[in-house]
């Protein structure tokens, strides 16, 4: 017996999830044969114990069918992350998801989509249990560029069961809602909706949730930080100045909101072509560097334009799964390694956390700028103030409210 016979015997084995078997996933790294005695070593990326329990069953029976006697399978696995205690930690309500990272950018059209999607890929061929949450709202394109458009997630009870494909559990309103309708919702409702995607979506115990956030610094942001502790926070941007300025005030707000900052993904970071595979210039390479150490954080990857990223975006082909040795592929990859060693970072020293961020007025008040303030300081808004108010300028000013006025937003404060 060879340990040619056992690596024959292991690529039959298939990793939980996935149609991929452990030896091409590279799982397999030391085997050791003696006669019909055989021992081997399965380095996986998974916590989780039924993936470490499957691959043993599996991997012994396989063995066994090869003609071994004697089977000894070993499994290194990273440690389990702590469960973070809302107590501790704030809010969190989704606890049995383990980890969140939010993916975000200053402006649209940066391909933080695409930065979600094949990130969201890559940890799952990676062997970890992902969840992909499309938050953007108003442009939810997630479904078209995992290859679910169309399909309708199933109804169980009051909750929805989320979509899969790549070993990936999907939502997004683009699943829910008819296609090419326009949403106009107001702040609040984008809140309550983000919290239902959190809530009410009967998500596995996740190691993580990728959440592809809107673009900007708003409401979906701080209702999704003041919802669950974010493990990582991850900006998108192009190299250009006016996308940096943009991304700045992203990173600026994940200090804010004390949400760890894994660190920047530059997107369309130079263009390879593809007939002779050479990466030119085109909207400049690196420029995100000093921005990254401006935030004491890091460059996590340079991805490239590379024509396979776009088809593979609008056939719901994910490059990082359907060409992984592609040079995009190996940087979504990479990617992928260095966000993770990030979140167990983050684990290790407990600084996810929400705690700080929570709304300070009182239950049932509103925290918008009329309502909260009206409660919080009733002395200010009353009764027969003059109007306008004029300050020490003499500038015109519109008069503070009174306490049982709305702001007019429609956000529910009175």
């Amino acid at each position: 017996m060879t340990e040619q016979n056992v690596l024959d015997a292991l690529k039959n084995v298939t990793y939980p999830g996935f149609t991929k078997d452990i030896v091409t996933f590279g799982f397999v790294k030391d085997i050791v044969v003696e006669n019909t005695t055989v021992g081997i070593m399965l380095d996986i990326t998974s916590s989780a114990d039924e993936v470490k329990n499957e691959l043993i069953e599996k991997g012994t029976a396989e063995l066994k069918k090869a003609g071994f006697e004697e089977i000894h399978v070993n499994i290194n696995a990273p440690q389990a992350p702590r469960q973070m205690s809302n107590s501790v930690s704030g809010k969190n309500i989704a606890p049995h998801i383990k980890n969140f990272v939010m993916v975000s950018s200053g402006k649209g059209g940066v391909g933080k989509s695409t930065t979600s999607v094949n990130l969201a890929i890559s940890l799952a061929m990676q062997g970890k249990k992902v969840g992909l949450l499309d938050a953007d709202i108003y442009g939810p394109n997630i479904p078209r560029m995992m290859g679910v458009d169309g399909q309708k997630p199933e109804v169980q009870g009051n909750k929805l069961s989320p979509l899969k494909a790549y070993g990936v559990e999907i939502m997004s309103m683009g699943s829910i809602m008819e296609e090419g309708k326009a949403l106009i919702w107001r702040g609040s409702m984008i809140m309550k909706a983000i919290e239902q995607f959190l809530r009410d979506i009967m998500w596995s115990e996740l190691d993580v949730l990728v959440i592809d956030m809107p673009p900007g610094t708003g409401d979906a942001q701080l209702s999704l930080a003041q919802s669950v502790p974010i493990t990582a926070g991850i900006t998108v941007t192009t190299p250009q100045e006016v996308s940096l300025d943009d991304s700045r005030r992203s990173l600026n707000m994940f200090k804010k909101l004390d949400i760890p900052t894994a660190g920047i993904i530059e997107n369309m970071s130079g263009f390879i072509c593809p007939s002779c595979d050479e990466e030119s210039d085109i909207f400049g390479m690196g420029t995100t560097l000093p921005v990254a150490e401006e935030f004491n954080t890091e460059l996590i990857a340079r991805i490239p334009i590379e024509p396979a990223i776009r088809i593979g975006g609008d056939t719901g082909m994910p490059i990082a799964y359907h060409k992984p040795d592609s040079e995009t592929g190996k940087r979504y990859q990479e990617a992928a390694v260095k966000l993770w060693e990030f979140i167990e970072k983050v684990n290790a020293e407990d600084l996810a956390g929400n705690a700080g961020v929570q709304p300070t007025t009182p239950p049932g008040v509103s925290a918008c700028s009329t309502g909260g303030a009206a409660a919080a300081t009733p002395a200010r808004a009353t009764e027969g103030s003059p109007t306008p108010v004029e300050n020490t300028e003499g500038i015109k000013m519109a008069k503070k409210p009174v306490a049982d006025e709305s702001c007019g937003t429609g956000c529910g404060c009175h």
